[in-house]
């Protein structure tokens, strides 16, 4: 029986990825510290009783080692998430996401294992701004928004060249990365990093980009988590969602079960070894769009809160080009979005969601993000 190794396995994306490789027949070991962050309540009610559970730190090396030299595949997806926070615990960040991934490498150079691949969880935060066309310049890659004027009139980014209106198109994993937060540079890392080694020493590698991942599990009281989760926790505690700039910006969601696939396709195909893939539905969807969905869905008689502010670091538009997961490991998303939040909104309703949205806001105000 294959053995596989899943860190922060009690998490949102990696307690799904659980249940379905135990479903496959693997033998899964689960490392995950149990941030109070994400488990406010510790051991969640939800983890998967046919694994094996290490609660450590990832930062811990001589704990993870013991456990890696019986592992034939790993999947890291142990990292401290979000992105506003993580640009004043800067410090935590670093040391967690690069550090922890800098020990999981070391172990995998200089101990004797059996490690077959290795599975990096990165993210879609790591491009900035998405690609882009410009009726005169082609397809460009716009600078990071930097508003100074209270006073914002238009919020869509210029092209770089002739400073002309541009479209937004499907991000390629060729794009260039312009990160735009300490998160971001620590899941950049993250992936140089581990494709790096993977080279040098011959240990297939695949980074999957995760764009915009929702479903159950997504702590529902965590004001750092994605943005699903906090307008659920607002709209459950019948307040409205908070929507930066005009609410037009768009992202690319994804349900956790189809990146779940995502993830059993690039540890079993040879084709995604030593890969980069962007992992999104590959249709863009608006922030008030989602926030609207699920008011409707929820049956709440709100109104989203657009707030014409600007938070620093945002992007205005990326979502996925899937061409390349398609192409080389057969990936298609199965769940539309309605179907996923219908889905999503009948677990929230039996879930807890303390709404700590305004304590995280003031933090950001008071070191000057928003």
């Amino acid at each position: 029986m294959k053995k596989v190794l899943v860190t922060g396995g009690a998490g949102f994306i990696g307690s799904h990825l659980v249940d379905e490789l135990v479903k496959k027949g693997y033998e899964v070991t689960v490392y995950d510290s149990l941030d109070p962050q994400v488990h406010p309540d510790g051991i969640p009610d939800y983890i998967n009783l046919n694994a094996r559970y290490i609660f450590e730190d990832i930062r811990k090396k001589q704990e993870l080692k013991k456990i890696i030299k019986e592992i034939d595949y790993i999947f890291h997806f142990a990292a401290k998430v979000g992105v506003g926070q993580s640009q004043y615990q800067i410090e935590k960040y670093v040391d967690v996401n690069i550090k922890g991934t800098a020990n999981l490498l070391d172990i995998l150079v200089n101990t004797k294992n059996n490690v077959k691949k290795l599975i990096v969880a990165s993210s879609m935060s790591i491009y900035g701004e998405g690609l882009y066309k410009c009726e005169k310049c082609g397809n460009v890659k716009p600078n990071l928004r930097d508003f100074k004027d209270e006073k914002i009139n238009d919020w869509e980014p210029k092209c770089p060249y002739c400073k002309e209106k541009i479209t937004p198109l499907p991000t390629p994993e060729t794009l260039p990365l312009i990160s735009n937060s300490i998160y971001a540079i620590s899941k950049k890392e993250q992936e140089e990093m581990s494709l790096l080694i993977g080279k040098t020493y011959g240990i297939p590698v695949v980074s999957l980009r995760f764009f915009n991942v929702y479903g159950p599990r997504q702590t529902l009281s965590n004001p750092y988590t994605g943005v699903c989760a906090i307008f659920l926790s607002r709209i459950k505690n019948n307040n409205p969602p908070v929507i930066y700039e005009d609410g037009l910006q768009t992202r690319d969601f994804i349900w956790v079960g189809d990146v779940v696939n995502a993830c059993i396709l690039s540890m079993e195909k040879n084709e995604a070894n030593y890969q980069i893939f962007n992992v999104g539905s590959g249709k863009p969807v608006s922030i008030l769009e989602m926030a609207e969905l699920l008011i409707k869905l929820l049956g709440k008689d709100l109104k989203p809160e657009i707030t014409y502010k600007f938070r620093k670091g945002d992007v205005r538009h990326c979502y996925a080009d899937i061409s390349k997961i398609k192409n080389k490991i057969g990936f298609e998303p199965q769940t539309t979005l309605e179907e996923g939040m219908k889905k999503l909104i009948e677990w929230a309703k039996e879930t807890e969601a303390e709404d700590k949205f305004e304590k995280a806001q003031e933090e950001l105000r008071k070191k000057g993000l928003v």
